[in-house]
């Protein structure tokens, strides 16, 4: 067994045959908004071929042709600085800080 071996490199080369016949494809073009055009293959018998497609740029790229349904607007998330408008104003926040930078200023005199 050896002696069949030898010369060989293990998983760097197939000896299948590829008579090069290949399924059929159709060609898809994905245009992005900075004009860049990226064209892939996709098999002629492909249940779905997706309306978007990511550029090189990392941009969301169109298929040509196709119009982009609109997606529904993400909703974001409310922060701690939203949810604190909510309840309070601008200027009662103000008032408020204002009592308790005086109230720490007081702590300081009396530990010095």
């Amino acid at each position: 067994m050896s002696e069949s071996m030898r010369g060989t490199r293990l998983g760097s080369t197939s000896y299948e045959v590829d008579n090069g016949i290949s399924a059929p494809r159709q060609l898809t073009t994905y245009v992005c908004p900075d004009a860049h055009h990226t064209t892939l293959p996709f098999a002629e018998e492909a249940d779905e071929i997706p309306d978007t497609w990511t550029c090189g740029c990392g941009l969301t790229a169109t298929r040509w042709g196709q119009k982009l349904q609109p997606q529904p607007v993400a909703r974001t998330g409310r922060t701690h600085w939203d949810m604190l408008l909510e309840r309070r104003t601008i200027a009662e926040l103000e008032e408020l800080m204002m009592e308790r930078l005086a109230i720490l200023r007081g702590f300081d005199k009396k530990s010095a």
